[in-house]
């Protein structure tokens, strides 16, 4: 080949290779670009992808969301493990026995912040994970929001304070914080910090303390997965619980809280994210070993999946408790009565209800009671002890009553 026919095809060559790369970075650019734009509406989806303790192993299509009202559908894979109700069989935790507020967010609208809510610093919305709502964080160092409430002050000297909350990767701890009044009568604010590594710190009290999450060496991870969040105050003590196990104890407290706040650190892309906040006044009530003369226990404590008759693993303190008064009283015998709300049919809430009071009893049973000290019925949504219109109300009803015989 000449010399001046080879330098043309090597110019052809190289222009031609030159052109098609410029395409290629351009339609990179592009793509870049396109998720740079993209990235602030898409940040809590992604946090939503990441996990939904529900379906173990399953594929699931989940509309999602986000803080901008736009709907996009993502197909995710969700991995998680199931909890085994054994495993909380030394669990102590009794909730209070009068529900002062409870929300689940299933009344709110997806990329909206929730109705029952007052924020006070910082951005929140309401999203989903899996096919569960809960309360995205999503905005604020710190950001803070509290349950809207009639009164200032609505926490007696013992009260309880639940919640479930996701322990996202990367994210920081969800807050309680405690409202509370000092020496002088100024605002006082104390921190029980729920750390993603699933261990609690306090901040502000007296004195402050800090402990790890015992599970820790179990093999599980403890990230991004859900998690049960549990505290009780009472007589100046305070015992926080994560998942089964009790992690803090203070001894003295110093301070007397009316009411709480929930927040922390939160992001777009490290989102603080909790569900089924249920604060309640009274609790662990201390029966066993004493001679049980009352007429019945009214308890919350025992609860179930959504429409089910599983019951969680974290109504296991309510049980132990109950199984205690038994033990502790062997001529008592009860009937177990399950109560309802009046979400759904009065048929299908009177089988529902029937079927859970059956649940217990084959619990208990299973916990060393003899069958012939238990009976069971289902009374449906046909008593209600508070208002159905409300979110709190409705958890009110939902309730489980050992009337004696």
């Amino acid at each position: 080949m000449k010399p001046v026919k080879l330098i043309a095809v090597i110019f052809f060559l190289f222009f031609s290779i030159n052109a098609h790369s410029q395409g290629i970075l351009g339609k990179i650019k592009s793509k870049v670009q396109q998720k740079v734009d993209n990235k602030e509406d898409n940040a809590i989806d992604k946090s939503i992808d990441q996990a939904d303790p529900t379906n173990k192993g399953k594929s699931t299509n989940n509309t999602t969301t986000n803080s901008n009202n736009t709907n996009e559908t993502t197909t995710t894979t969700i991995n998680t493990e199931p909890v085994n109700i054994k495993t909380y069989q030394n669990y102590d935790f009794v909730p209070g026995d009068s529900i002062v507020f409870y929300d689940d967010f299933t009344e709110d609208q997806d990329g909206e912040f929730p109705s029952h809510w007052n924020l006070e610093a910082g951005q929140g919305v309401v999203n989903k994970i899996g096919n569960d709502p809960g309360f995205f964080l999503t905005e604020g160092n710190y950001v803070r929001v509290n349950p809207l409430m009639k009164t200032e002050s609505y926490l007696s000297n013992t009260f309880t304070v639940e919640f479930d909350y996701y322990a996202k990767s990367g994210s920081y701890a969800v807050i309680c914080f405690l409202k509370s009044k000092d020496a002088d009568g100024n605002d006082r604010t104390s921190d029980v910090n729920f750390e993603n590594s699933g261990g609690v710190s306090t901040g502000y009290f007296p004195k402050d303390f800090n402990a790890s999450y015992p599970g820790k060496d179990e093999g599980k991870k403890f990230e991004d997965n859900w998690h049960h969040a549990a505290l009780i105050m009472k007589n100046n003590q305070m015992k926080c619980y994560v998942d089964q196990y009790r992690v803090l104890v203070m001894p003295n407290v110093g301070i007397k809280p009316t009411s709480i706040e929930f927040g922390g650190i939160g992001s777009q892309e490290n989102p603080l994210i909790f569900k089924n906040v249920r604060v309640a006044n009274g609790g662990n009530m201390n029966m066993i070993g004493q001679k049980f003369t009352a007429s019945k226990i009214v308890t919350h404590g025992i609860t179930f999946d959504v429409d089910q008759s599983t019951i969680k693993p974290e109504s296991m303190g309510t049980l132990n408790m109950i199984v205690g008064v038994l033990k502790a009283n062997p001529d008592i015998k009860f009937e177990i009565d399950g109560h309802t709300d009046n979400t759904g049919t009065p048929a299908h809430n009177a089988t529902l209800s029937q079927q859970r009071a059956d649940g217990i009893k084959a619990q208990l049973i299973s916990m060393g009671i003899d069958a012939s000290r238990l009976t069971t019925k289902g009374f449906g949504d046909t008593k209600p002890i508070d208002t159905n219109d409300t979110a709190s109300g409705r958890a009110e009803n939902r309730r489980v009553e050992f009337v004696k015989k």
